[in-house]
């Protein structure tokens, strides 16, 4: 027992000498400096030199989670100025809750104001996001993969909660926008049958509704609804090229010039399986001419299937299939 009193009494004295007022009072004169600033914005603009002081440089208890950008509109990163969106939503998230705390702080650097920051962690591109803990320096995981998993504010909350242990409950603005357009559609469609109310055949018409159910089931498919959630731009400008990109390169993330074009391309397979319904049941129409319709909606099916799948396979690098185009 005495042994034990006499190490428990030398830890405590050696911990009460080698405590260090100066670097305490810098530590507190930090963590001030970065609560004023998430005060005013809960995103903290840093430079190079506050970068290095603040995220890098010791003495340090908090975390921050930086985000990488490039916001200039000269520099061609449509996906940043989205990707900054979503931070935002989680910082605000966090700095408003009930149960914030200076542990955690939300900052990001932008390439026109510390390209030095992007050669230091060895990032060449944008976003990136980076979780920088209160001890040690980032590994692996502090690295947050949005490639596979997105930056989506809810995805982004998650990962951090995985690294720093710290629950963030998203909040996301109202958006009544949609709620306008709807009340929009729905009193053009009340107008419409106050004016037709002597004759409403059209409503039992079925192509009619064939052509609505078809138009919902394309938009759904072909990801429109996916845009409304996520808000993505419209395309994007090639990093390496003056070309504009149609196409986003992966899985996770789509443009919207990209649903409309999957949106013509299963229109036109629909459209080519109606044509050889109609080809092979219409009694009206002659041999030569159900022939020609016939092969109209093989051809049709044959290379809008094939366009189709060629972006599929652009999408999901190492799919094996393909047909007419690669």
């Amino acid at each position: 027992m005495k042994f034990i009193f006499y190490w428990t009494f030398f830890y405590l004295v050696i911990g009460i000498t080698s405590a260090d007022p100066a670097k305490d009072q810098v530590l507190s004169q930090r963590v001030q400096q970065l609560i004023d600033w998430s005060s005013r914005k809960s995103v903290i603009r840093l430079n190079s030199d506050k970068f290095r002081q603040y995220v890098r440089g010791p003495p340090k208890n908090y975390s921050v989670i930086v985000m990488l950008t490039a916001l200039s509109p000269s520099r061609g990163c449509q996906v940043c100025k989205y990707a900054h969106e979503e931070f935002t939503i989680v910082a605000n998230s966090w700095r408003y809750a009930q149960s914030w705390t200076s542990s955690l702080f939300f900052a990001m650097v932008d390439f026109d104001e510390g390209s030095d920051v992007f050669s230091m962690l060895k990032q060449n591109s944008a976003p990136v996001f980076i979780h920088f803990p209160a001890k040690g320096q980032p590994k692996k995981g502090d690295v947050m993969d949005i490639h596979r998993i997105g930056f989506q504010a809810e995805v982004m909350a998650r990962w951090i909660t995985e690294r720093t242990d710290i629950q963030i409950r998203v909040f996301r603005p109202p958006n009544y926008s949609w709620t306008l357009v709807l009340g929009i559609l729905m009193s053009m469609a009340v107008g419409v049958l106050y004016l037709k109310r002597s004759s409403l055949d059209f409503i039992y018409n079925k192509k009619s509704w064939g052509i609505c159910t078809t138009t919902i089931i394309f938009a759904m498919i072909s990801g429109q609804m996916w845009n409304h959630i996520r808000g993505p731009p419209f395309l994007h400008k090639h990093p390496n090229s003056a070309n504009f990109m149609y196409i986003y390169p992966g899985a996770d993330f789509q443009f919207i010039a990209e649903t409309f074009i999957i949106y013509i391309m299963y229109a036109a397979i629909v459209g080519s399986v109606v044509l050889l319904n109609e080809a092979h049941l219409s009694s009206k129409i002659d041999a030569s001419k159900r022939k020609v319709i016939a092969l109209s909606g093989i051809g049709i099916f044959a290379i809008f299937f094939s366009f189709l799948l060629s972006i599929f396979r652009s999408k999901y690098n190492g799919y094996p299939y393909s047909f007419m185009f690669r």
